[in-house]
C-alpha cells in the first residue's frame, strides 16, 4: 500500500503488519475504513506504540490496534500472564477465576481471557454473569485460586475497557510478580505464540454458590444486628449507575436487614453506554443527580451509588437544613471508621490487636480517630493493592477493620483483598441506622466526630499536561518543589518535608531524616506547623499532576460548623494562591 497519508513510517508498518496477518476479516475491514477516510489521527494514536501492560494490567480505549483493546492485546497479555503463573507454579494445576462488568465487551474480553488460560492447561472459573470487582478477589480466595481477572475499566468513559490482574491473596499483583508479568507479556511479539483456542474441558462455570458464599461473609460484618431491627425501614436510594452494583448491593442491603431500599430505575439496567450520564463515576456530582432527586421525591434519607465494577461508593445524605449534600471520599471513610470503631468498642471487639489502614494523601482524621480507640493505623502508597499487602503481611499476628482511600475506596473485613462497595453500602447504610437510632443524622455524626477528633478538610486540584512537553513541565514542577520547597504555607511554617521517592523525612528545623519504611513513588508531602499538609503527586496513567489539600482546626460546638468550615475553605484557596496553582 502506498502511503498517501501522512503516517509515520513506523505506524505505516505497523498497520500493514495488520492487514496482512492472522487477524480477523472484522479487524482488516474496519483497518481498511480508516485508511479509506483518511483518519491518520486515529490510526497512529492506535498504532504508535503497544498497549502496555502495566502494574495494574491494561487500560485502554477500544478499538483495533496495537494500542487499543481488543482481541489480540487482550489475547497476548493473558499468553504472558499464563506463562510467568505456569513458571511460579510449577507442576501444579493453576487454577484462576476470571469476572467481568458491564462495559461494553467486557464478556467477549472475558471470553478471549478464558479461551487463552483454558488452552495453556490453566483451569478457569468463570462468572456466568457480570459480577462486581470485589467478588472476585472473594472467589480468588474462596476457590483456592492461584490468579484472577477481571475485565473492567473501573469509573473511566463508555469508550474504555481495561484487565485487572490479581494474584493468590485476592489483592491486585504487586512487586516482583507486577514486574515479572510485565516482562512475560513483553516477550509475546507475534499472535503464533497466543493459545487462542478454548479447552472447554478446564473451564467451570461458577454464579450462585460464589454468591452465597460471598454474601454470607458480608452479612457477618453487621455489628449491630438489633438496632437495625428497629430501624430497618430506613429509607434508602440506590443507583448502580449502570454497572454490576445491581447484582449484589440490593442483596446484601436486604441481607443487613433494611426493607426500604428503592433501586434507581433510570440506571438500574447494566448498560455499557452509561446513557444517563457522561461519566460513571459516583465522584462526579452529575452521576448523582437522577439519584438525589429521587431522594427527594421519596423523602429518602440515605443515598448510595457504586460504579461500573462496584469497587467505589459515592454517599449523599442531608445537611443541618434538610438537603442532600454529597460526601467526599475523605469524609465517607473517616465516618465509616469512626463508626465501625465505636460499635466494636461497644460490642467488647477490640482487644488491642487489631488495625485499619490509609493512604498517604487520605485525611489525617482516620488517624487521630484510631489513635482516639488505641487502635493501629498503617499509612500505605495510593492504590488498594498496598493495602491488601499489609493485610498479607499481619494475617495471623493482627486482625484487620477496615481500610479506605480518599478516591472513594472502602474495604471492611478481611475477605476480600480490594475496595468493596458491596460490603460499604451495607455498612453505610447501618451507620447511618445508628445515628438515626440516637436521634441524629448522620451528618450530624460527622460533625460529633468533628467535635471529637478535630475539623479536618480536604481538597484536591487536578492540573492536566497534555503531551510530551506536558509530561517535561510535570517533571520540571516536581524538581522545582524538591530543590526550593514552601517555607511557609498560608502562612504556617514547613516543619517538615517527606518525599516518598527517595523514601525519607526530613525534620526541616532539626535537619534530622527518618525513614519512611514504603517502596519509592514520585510522591512529595510539605507539613506545617499548624497541621496543614499538601501532597503533590504526578499520575501513573494520565498527564496530569495532582495536589491534595488537608487543613484542620479544632471544632468547640456543632453551632461553629459552618463558620469553621468557611474558614477551613479560605485558608485552601490561600494555599491554592500561594503556591501559584491557578
Amino acid at each position: 500500500m502506498e502511503n498517501n497519508l501522512s503516517l509515520e513510517p513506523a505506524v505505516l508498518t505497523k498497520v500493514n503488519s495488520w492487514l496482512e496477518g492472522a487477524y480477523d476479516q472484522d479487524t482488516k475491514t474496519e483497518l481498511q475504513r480508516l485508511l479509506d477516510s483518511q483518519d491518520t489521527d486515529t490510526l497512529t494514536d492506535s498504532f504508535y506504540k503497544d498497549l502496555e501492560f502495566g502494574t495494574g494490567g491494561l487500560r485502554g480505549i477500544m478499538g483495533v490496534g496495537s494500542n487499543r483493546m481488543n482481541r489480540y492485546t487482550v489475547g497476548m497479555a493473558t499468553q504472558g500472564f499464563s506463562n510467568y503463573l505456569l513458571k511460579s507454579f510449577p507442576e501444579q494445576q493453576i487454577s484462576v477465576a476470571i469476572a467481568h462488568d458491564s462495559r461494553n465487551n467486557s464478556p467477549y474480553f472475558a471470553g478471549v481471557v478464558a479461551d487463552v488460560f483454558s488452552a495453556n492447561g490453566i483451569k478457569v472459573y468463570f462468572f456466568k454473569e457480570l459480577r462486581p470487582t470485589p467478588e472476585l478477589s472473594f472467589a480468588i480466595r474462596h476457590l483456592g485460586c492461584q490468579s484472577g481477572v477481571v475485565l473492567t475499566a473501573s469509573h473511566n468513559p463508555k469508550e474504555y475497557n481495561g484487565y485487572k490482574a490479581y494474584w493468590n491473596d485476592g489483592g491486585q499483583v504487586t512487586a516482583p510478580h507486577d514486574k515479572n508479568i510485565i516482562a512475560e507479556v513483553n516477550k509475546i511479539q507475534s499472535l503464533d505464540q497466543v493459545k487462542f483456542v478454548r479447552n472447554e474441558a478446564n473451564i467451570e462455570y461458577i454464579l450462585d454458590e460464589v454468591d452465597q458464599a460471598y454474601l454470607d461473609k458480608v452479612a457477618t460484618l453487621s455489628v449491630d444486628p438489633e438496632m437495625i431491627k428497629r430501624q430497618q425501614d430506613l429509607s434508602i436510594v440506590f443507583t448502580p449507575i449502570h454497572g454490576t452494583g445491581i447484582t449484589l448491593v440490593p442483596r446484601a442491603l436486604e441481607r443487613f436487614g433494611f426493607t426500604n431500599v428503592h433501586v434507581l430505575e433510570a440506571q438500574a439496567t447494566p448498560d455499557g453506554n452509561f446513557p444517563t450520564v457522561v461519566y460513571p463515576n459516583p465522584e462526579e456530582k452529575d452521576a448523582m443527580n437522577l439519584a438525589m432527586e429521587k431522594a427527594k421525591e421519596l423523602n429518602a434519607e440515605l443515598v448510595l451509588a457504586t460504579d461500573p465494577d462496584a469497587d467505589r461508593v459515592g454517599i449523599a445524605v442531608r445537611d443541618l437544613n434538610g438537603q442532600f449534600v454529597l460526601l467526599n471520599g475523605n469524609q465517607t471513610a473517616a465516618l465509616l471508621t469512626y463508626y465501625i470503631l465505636q460499635a466494636w468498642k461497644k460490642a467488647g471487639k477490640l482487644t488491642g490487636k487489631e488495625y485499619v489502614v490509609n493512604t498517604i494523601v487520605t485525611t489525617d482524621l482516620i488517624n487521630r480517630v484510631a489513635e482516639g480507640f488505641g487502635v493501629d493505623c498503617y499509612e500505605t502508597l495510593t492504590g488498594f493493592k498496598y493495602i491488601a499487602t499489609i493485610m498479607r503481611e499481619k494475617e495471623g499476628q493482627a486482625q484487620y477493620i477496615c481500610g479506605g482511600e480518599e478516591s472513594y475506596g472502602f474495604l471492611v473485613g478481611d475477605f476480600v483483598r480490594d475496595k468493596d462497595a458491596v460490603s460499604s453500602c451495607a455498612m453505610i447504610a447501618e451507620m447511618t441506622a445508628a445515628a438515626k437510632d440516637q436521634g441524629k443524622s448522620l451528618y450530624e455524626l460527622m460533625i460529633q466526630m468533628y467535635q471529637e477528633f478535630g475539623f479536618y478538610k480536604e481538597d484536591l486540584i487536578s492540573l492536566t499536561k497534555k503531551g510530551h512537553r506536558g509530561a517535561q513541565e510535570i517533571q520540571e514542577m516536581m524538581q522545582e518543589l524538591r530543590e526550593n520547597p514552601p517555607k511557609t504555607i498560608a502562612g504556617s511554617e514547613v516543619v517538615e518535608l517527606i518525599d516518598y521517592k527517595t523514601g525519607f523525612r526530613r525534620n526541616l528545623r532539626t535537619n534530622e531524616e527518618s525513614a519512611t519504611g514504603l517502596e519509592s513513588s514520585n510522591v512529595l508531602q510539605f507539613l506545617t506547623e499548624d497541621g496543614t499538609k499538601v501532597s503533590a503527586r504526578p499520575s501513573g496513567t494520565e498527564p496530569k499532576i495532582k495536589f491534595y489539600f488537608s487543613v484542620r482546626e479544632p471544632l468547640a460546638s456543632a453551632q461553629e460548623f459552618d463558620q469553621v468550615g468557611k474558614a477551613l475553605d479560605q485558608k485552601i484557596q490561600r494555599i491554592i494562591t500561594d503556591l501559584k496553582l491557578k
